[in-house]
């Protein structure tokens, strides 16, 4: 069977490290154009070498950029449509919304975000709104947001949705890993079923990666690096979501919610209809967005 992906372009962020690049690394090995992103020029120039010694000849390139602050996310953007436009692509088949961070004290970011709310969720708001028009000239094109089985159990706390009353860095991350799956499932009902765009949400699973690092606690990178060692391989949990940004039978599928390659029912808030709209509405004011379709 033939799994090239030649002349398909996607973008994966948090691609330096972990599942990211594990992502970016399968996308390449199978003829792919990537566009990674990373925080760090350093190590985005190592991923980079990296990604290119699997295949030489391939178009990869990692941009540089700190979603957490949403001028950038902007700049991205406008970066990547350069990009595309040097290698004479002109649209998308794929985004990987795989960035994350869980600071264990409450962090700021320069814009007055939460960090975890601006890294976990608004990026990816923000991102995919600047995108879609690429998507949309893709035949069949894929959003994939990486969230996490701990938004089991969560709920949005309306009335402080950055938790600046009442910080704690597990309950963060439960709502913005709740709220990647709210936004996957009001994307898809927002592009409508004749969309050739589909979204999913992701689970990864337990990982052996090094995001617990990225917490500013001692304690919080000591209890991380215990539990990462009952993980699957970034590789292995990797499979899963090309699967989702590539298989071609899923396009049409009702359901959102994965793990591995399965689909899963979600948290049951995170089929709440009305959540969903309220997080949007929401999340384009945060974002600055103010669209005529906003209201539908």
């Amino acid at each position: 069977m033939d799994t090239s992906l030649l002349r398909k372009v996607y973008v994966v962020t948090g691609a330096t490290s972990g599942i990211g690049l594990a992502v970016a690394e399968a996308l390449v090995k199978q003829d792919a154009a990537v566009i990674g992103v990373g925080r760090a020029p350093e190590r985005c120039a190592q991923a980079k070498a990296r990604l290119r010694s699997l295949q030489p000849d391939a178009q990869v390139t990692i941009l540089v950029a700190d979603l957490s602050i949403q001028a950038q996310v902007c700049s991205l953007a406008k970066n990547i449509r350069e990009t595309l436009a040097n290698w004479n692509m002109h649209k998308l088949d794929g985004l990987v919304n795989n960035a994350g961070t869980v600071p264990f004290w409450q962090t700021l970011t320069p814009e007055g975000f939460d960090m975890q709310w601006a890294v976990n969720h608004l990026a990816v708001f923000l991102l995919t709104h600047e995108l879609l028009p690429l998507l949309e000239l893709a035949p069949l094109a894929r959003v994939v947001t990486v969230s996490s089985g701990s938004h089991y159990g969560a709920h949005l706390n309306w009335e402080d949705i950055q938790l600046r009353k009442s910080y704690n860095a597990l309950s963060a991350y439960k709502q913005t890993k709740l709220a990647n799956v709210l936004f996957t499932a009001e994307l898809n009902r927002r592009l409508g079923a004749a969309s050739a765009i589909r979204a999913f949400a992701a689970d990864p699973g337990l990982v052996n990666t090094e995001i617990g690092f990225k917490s500013n606690s001692f304690i919080a990178h000591w209890i991380w690096d215990i539990r990462r060692r009952g993980g699957i391989s970034a590789e292995e949990s990797a499979k899963g979501i090309v699967f989702l940004l590539t298989e071609p039978s899923i396009q049409k599928s009702p359901e959102i919610y994965w793990k591995h390659g399965q689909p899963k029912a979600p948290n049951p808030y995170a089929l709440n209809i009305d959540a969903a709209r309220q997080l949007w509405e929401l999340s384009e004011g945060m974002c600055g967005i103010n669209r005529p379709e906003a209201t539908r």
